[in-house]
């Protein structure tokens, strides 16, 4: 199950990389900003994507935790454990 949220996230973030950024190049440890060089309208973006695929809605603290994909993906597993606990 976590891999195939990696995927889906991974498939986010690929829409929203510069062009001289590899999707090879996205990696559990991948910076957003410093690594795959993504704005911060473009971050914006792939948080409203992800509360969108997963149904999940993100606060501003999970944002600033987001740092790296590991970051989000753990941040998306701790949401959707809320949402079934709820």
């Amino acid at each position: 199950m976590q891999k195939e949220r990696y995927q889906k996230l991974r498939g986010i973030i690929e829409n929203y990389l510069p062009e001289d950024v590899s999707a090879e190049d996205i990696q559990m440890e991948s910076d957003f900003v410093n690594g795959l060089n993504i704005n911060s309208a473009n971050l914006v973006d792939i948080v409203l994507d992800v509360e969108d695929e997963f149904d999940i809605m993100l606060e501003n603290d999970d944002m600033d935790g987001m740092k790296t994909v590991a970051d989000a993906l753990r941040i998306i597993d701790q949401k959707l454990v809320e949402k079934t606990t709820g």
